[in-house]
């Protein structure tokens, strides 16, 4: 009956997170077993979660770094380093896109944000727009496997899995799907015999790999000055962070100082230093570190509305959160978790066939439902029968969520879709033709990423 209300509710229109809650009170009011109040308290009781202070503190960051003018010089860091490539403004939008992706945490930002900029720069040097739209649509999915990410965030709250272990699991398979998809822009260069769109300089180039070693040696020396030499981690960090700051002013970098935020985050983590809650509160002084200290790029008015577009969007998580609490507790407690359980263990006990499964049912939700909402819905549904099954919850949670970032770019309701759409001006017929070209390296990084957990896992091993 709770389903039956559910489904009712939602065809009618109503968003999801009302769909939800609502379908739950009329059901407790249908069965007469518990007063209504019930619904109330489990909603603040889904909220009232240590780890979920991260959520508000994530999206600041990410919308500090959004209107901090970051995205300009991240833009020209990735063309300075693969510009000069054949097809190069679609390398620079993947590459922009992994380093946008370690500042926002979501699709939809890296989709609007930096997005805005690669369209506009991809059309006005000659590629068609289908294909500027469709190469950041894919691109925009890294935004939540890159750490930080709020999926992983609400995942890990609801799987009860640390967040730290998920955000390292997201490196390497980011990584992969960059790869793809930059061989994809290759093959379309090639087909289309696309030359580069910058001339190859040594010393921009220089320059760009000068300051992909910073961003890759800086963490290394601190990591084995703390981990294996016992210096102390707060001293160790302090001085680093001022070396940075003279070498980034001295040699006018670009993008470094961006590019550290997951660098800060996960070796923060990692160390010991902070928590992931205590990370995204270090995320958002480092973004106001850089916007009004550094570049000095952001005014207190700009500020104020960063923070009423937080508060909003917070509500919104927070509000999609609760009342799926409420409605996954109900799940539970109507048995239909144990029977959908029962039911997959009685159709096959075989991991690879539950994971195939569950891939084309998370795929399927993905088309409909916003990735918040979805996830909340489906961990308390499969999460016990991984649990059953022998599999990995931290693996289990990557794939969960790049099948509801695909699902993003696909009627009814992928939002990245409808963005690009409005930002490209296109109709949402045509950018869905756009973007099924991409689903070929986005559905093989989901394959490899799905039956080769050790991909995943071997960073989160290595470091927990």
């Amino acid at each position: 009956m709770l389903k039956v209300i559910f489904l009712l509710l939602m065809s009618s229109g109503l968003p999801v997170a009302i769909a939800m809650a609502g379908s739950s009170l009329l059901y407790i009011w249908w069965a007469g077993t518990l007063p209504g109040f019930v619904v109330i308290h489990r909603m603040v009781s889904g909220i009232d979660s240590f780890p979920l202070l991260a959520v508000p503190f994530f999206i600041l960051a990410g919308n500090l770094m959004n209107n901090a003018g970051i995205t300009n010089r991240i833009y020209n860091y990735a063309l300075a380093l693969v510009g000069w490539l054949k097809g190069g403004l679609g390398h620079v939008n993947v590459v922009g896109s992994v380093v946008f992706a370690g500042m926002s945490g979501t699709a939809i930002a890296d989709a609007a944000g930096l997005g805005t900029i690669e369209i506009k720069a991809m059309k006005d040097h000659g590629y068609s727009t289908e294909f500027a739209v469709g190469v950041t649509a894919a691109s925009a999915t890294l935004g939540p496997i890159i750490p930080p990410s709020l999926p992983f965030v609400i995942y890990g709250m609801m799987a009860n899995v640390s967040v730290g272990a998920l955000f390292l699991a997201g490196i390497l398979p980011g990584l992969l799907m960059a790869v793809a998809m930059m061989l994809t822009v290759a093959y379309f260069a090639h087909k289309n015999g696309w030359g580069a769109d910058i001339k190859f300089e040594w010393p921009r180039v220089i320059k760009a790999l000068a300051e992909t070693a910073v961003v890759i040696a800086w963490p290394l020396v601190l990591w084995v000055l703390i981990v294996k030499l016992d210096f102390p981690p707060r001293t160790t960090v302090l001085a680093g962070l001022i070396a940075l700051f003279m070498a980034d002013k001295y040699f006018r970098f670009q993008a470094v100082l961006p590019i550290m935020t997951p660098v800060l985050l996960i070796g923060g983590m990692t160390t010991g230093i902070f928590t992931p809650t205590e990370g995204a509160i270090a995320a958002c002084i480092w973004a106001m570190v850089l916007g009004f200290a550094w570049y000095r790029t952001l005014d207190w008015k700009m500020f104020v509305k960063v923070c009423l577009d937080t508060v909003e969007t917070t509500a919104t998580v927070l509000f999609i959160v609760a009342a799926a609490s409420i409605f996954g507790w109900m799940l539970t407690a109507t048995g239909v978790t144990a029977a959908i359980s029962e039911w997959v263990l009685g159709f096959t006990k075989e991991p690879w066939v539950f994971l195939l499964l569950a891939n084309l049912l998370m795929l399927f939700v993905g088309c409909f439902l916003e990735p918040t909402a979805a996830i909340t819905i489906l961990v308390p549904i499969l999460v016990p029968i991984c649990q059953q099954l022998g599999i990995d919850l931290v693996h289990f949670g990557l794939v969960m969520v790049l099948n509801l970032m695909i699902g993003l770019l696909h009627p009814p309701m992928g939002m990245v879709l409808f963005v690009l759409a409005r930002v490209a001006k296109l109709s949402v017929e045509r950018t869905t033709i756009a973007i099924l070209p991409w689903l070929v390296p986005l559905l093989g990084s989901l394959v490899v990423i799905t039956y080769f957990p050790k991909l995943v896992l071997w960073l989160p091993k290595f470091f927990y």
